[in-house]
């Protein structure tokens, strides 16, 4: 599902045009990014929780050159799946 079919659903599901839905969708969006960025968790009971994870500089290879190379250390956000959604597509 794309987000321009995301936003169509929910401006069918709630009744309201396909600007309101896209404004709601981008303000949620928006938020969860605000939050990961301040290095806070962003749960959804039942769907899931969006997290930052650090990932620790390391050693990699250029694979057309073989070349070996450094890959910094970075900030990477993470979700993990709740129970009701892991249960919804078993």
């Amino acid at each position: 599902m794309t987000k321009e079919e995301l936003v169509a659903k929910i401006a069918k599901d709630t009744k309201v045009t396909k600007a309101q839905a896209t404004r709601a969708l981008n303000s949620m969006l928006d938020g969860i990014t605000g939050s990961l960025k301040r290095g806070r968790k962003v749960s959804f009971v039942g769907f899931g929780t969006f997290s930052v994870s650090k990932r620790k500089a390391r050693m990699g290879r250029n694979p057309q050159t073989g070349e070996t190379i450094r890959i910094p250390a970075a900030k990477v956000p993470k979700f993990k799946a709740g129970k009701s959604l892991k249960e919804a597509v078993r």
